[in-house]
């Protein structure tokens, strides 16, 4: 029998609180099918505050004329341009040539669909679409929790990309479930009906933010003690070769 790996109790508390908020804190998401992987792997950056949207050497609102450095200044460098909450855009670079973290994907930001699949046998495939405006990480794996399931299935180690899983606007990140053994090894079998697909943030077992709730077939989904899940991947094809 499969050794679990517990998630800490504050990670798998707070996938369970998400889980119970209607529409503040999970998004309910439609079936759909999956879409062609696009999604770049870049390496992971630390979160950083951006800038408040003060220039790097003047004060804004000013108007320049000869070096001073404003937001409205006629020779002098501009500072970077903020977005909401006082932020530069995440992974892009600002007006002073900086480049500011990205965001991580999570419930907020991403749409997710949750897809059985024919081949392999008793697998299911994770489709997560960046909707913002940024790019966003996809950082390890996804917390998966069926119905009121107590444990958190392990990840597939030989899957670990080498690089985080970066979406640009638009495009799409995957992972591929396990669902039950193929020779009936497995142990606790049952039927699942609804599913939260939780995020971790930058380092592992941490709130990546708001979990996410795709919609499962209306017969649910069958599994057992053997449950597993990869990575997050850029590639589909990929993320169902375990």
């Amino acid at each position: 029998m499969r050794k679990y790996h517990a998630l800490p109790v504050t990670l798998l508390a707070a996938l369970a609180l998400t889980a119970c908020q209607d529409g503040t804190g999970t998004k309910d998401e439609s079936a759909a099918r999956p879409e062609p992987a696009s999604a770049a792997v870049t390496a992971t950056h630390p979160a950083e505050d951006g800038d408040s949207g003060k220039a790097a050497g003047g004060t804004t609102g000013t108007q320049g004329t000869s070096g001073a450095t404003g937001t409205d200044g006629t020779s002098g460098a501009t500072g970077a341009q903020p977005t909401k909450g006082g932020k530069t855009a995440t992974g892009e670079k600002s007006a002073n040539g900086t480049t500011a973290p990205r965001v991580s994907c999570n419930g907020s930001n991403t749409t997710v669909t949750a897809q059985p699949v024919r081949r392999p046998l008793n697998h299911m495939l994770l489709t997560v679409k960046n909707t913002g405006s940024t790019m966003c990480d996809l950082t390890y794996y996804p917390v998966l929790r069926f119905d009121e399931m107590q444990w958190v299935p392990r990840p597939i180690k030989d899957s670990k990309p080498q690089a985080v899983t970066t979406l640009a606007p638009g495009e799409s990140g995957y992972a591929g479930v396990s669902l039950s053994a193929a020779d009936g090894s497995g142990e606790w079998g049952t039927t699942g009906h609804r599913l939260t697909v939780g995020f971790q943030g930058r380092t592992p077992d941490s709130d990546g933010g708001p979990s996410a709730l795709p919609a499962l077939p209306a017969k649910g989904v069958y599994y057992d003690s053997t449950l597993t899940v990869t990575y997050w991947l850029r590639d589909m094809d990929d993320a169902l070769t375990y």
